[in-house]
């Protein structure tokens, strides 16, 4: 009984020591306009977690994000000073930035796309196509 009792307890310990490295879902944006430049992996941004909690014009109107992925200039400096992810995330209307994997967790060498888009595999096949015909 007693071993049941542990496999809980050695999960959630292993859970906090080895976090896992988070996976990009559908819908989600990857960003790595400097992250592999900075030994860092790229940010994984959760749109649709976002996008069910606020409307589209806080973060693209008010917080001044494009419609395109990467098409902000975003670092880390930007972020602690209050702009971009850093107007909620401050540590007190969400997490602030001191544990990086929470953000910083896609594969290392990820181009800068939205997840899964069809638009993305649409750009991807056009600009293939488009090198080889040269």
């Amino acid at each position: 009984m007693s071993f049941r009792l542990n496999i809980p307890v050695f999960l959630l310990v292993s859970s906090i020591f080895y976090p896992a490295i988070s996976q990009a879902e559908y819908g989600d944006v990857l960003i790595n306009n400097y992250s592999d430049e900075a030994g860092m992996r790229p940010v994984v941004f959760p749109h649709w977690f976002h996008r069910i909690r606020f409307r589209c014009k806080v973060c693209h109107a008010d917080l001044g994000f494009k419609f395109e992925a990467g098409g902000n200039e975003i670092n880390m400096l930007k972020i602690i000073d209050g702009e971009y992810c850093g107007a909620c995330h401050n540590g007190e209307v969400a997490w602030s930035v001191e544990n990086c994997d929470v953000c910083h967790s896609g594969k290392p060498g990820t181009p800068t796309q939205v997840h899964h888009s069809t638009t993305s595999k649409l750009f991807t096949l056009s600009s293939k196509k488009s090198k080889g015909d040269k």
